[in-house]
């Protein structure tokens, strides 16, 4: 009698059936390895960038831009003079001066915008009637030129004044306001300098003043590519 038993081989093991196949073994496959985090970048040491500046140079909407670019590189902003901005630049990294300057492959120079010339005259002067003056209407005017002019213009028909030069624009304009005379500037020294007692009108003829921004070539750095693509206008993610 069957022992229902006949399907299966000893010890309970199911018999294949002729000509079957086996069934293939499953992969077990081994567990995935996490993924190493990415390295953090080395942290910036502190450095600070700084940028001499003229007089009456304005630098205030880029020096914004760099803060918010480069927080961890500070902006020492320091006031240089005209008449030593090419020796200033051994001190600096980069600096806005006023052209022109001597021609030197030692130099990089961008010109960056122009600046209008404008008369400074005192408040009671018959000047201040018109909106803007030509050179022809200062003949006879006594021309106050201070020992640090930078538009070296030379007024047909004015008259030298009978004592020595002031020592700066801000002396010229304090003469000019007693009543003595007008000053040619350039407008940001005149507004730099402003006073209750004096005004000023554009000079329609008058020659510009060029302010550029200006590194030695062997102090190209990082840094000073990155302001120069501020002053350009680049943004932070234009490449360079």
């Amino acid at each position: 009698m069957a022992n229902g038993s006949g399907s299966r081989g000893r010890g309970g093991t199911p018999r294949r059936a002729p000509g079957s196949k086996a069934a293939p073994a499953k992969r077990v496959s081994a567990p995935k390895a996490k993924p190493k985090p990415a390295p953090r970048p080395p942290r910036e040491a502190p450095r600070t960038f700084v940028l001499g500046a003229i007089p009456g140079a304005t630098p205030g909407k880029w020096i914004g831009l760099w803060r918010e670019r480069m927080p961890r590189v500070a902006l020492e902003l320091r006031e240089i003079a005209v008449e030593t901005q090419v020796a200033a630049l051994d001190e600096v990294d980069a600096a806005l001066v006023r052209l022109p300057l001597a021609a030197s492959d030692d130099l990089h120079v961008i010109a960056l915008y122009e600046e209008q010339p404008v008369v400074v005259m005192s408040t009671e002067s018959h000047l201040t009637a018109a909106d803007e003056v030509d050179l022809a209407d200062l003949a006879g005017e006594i021309q106050i030129t201070p020992a640090d002019d930078v538009l070296h213009l030379e007024i047909p028909d004015a008259v030298a004044p009978s004592f020595a030069p002031p020592s700066d624009t801000a002396e010229a304009i304090a003469t000019v306001a007693a009543g003595v005379g007008i000053a040619v500037v350039p407008m940001s020294l005149a507004r730099a300098h402003q006073r209750r007692d004096v005004e000023y009108r554009v000079l329609r003829d008058g020659p510009v003043s060029t302010v550029a921004l200006a590194w030695l070539r062997e102090r190209t750095t990082p840094d000073v590519e990155e302001f120069v693509g501020i002053v350009r206008g680049r943004t932070a993610r234009s490449s360079r």
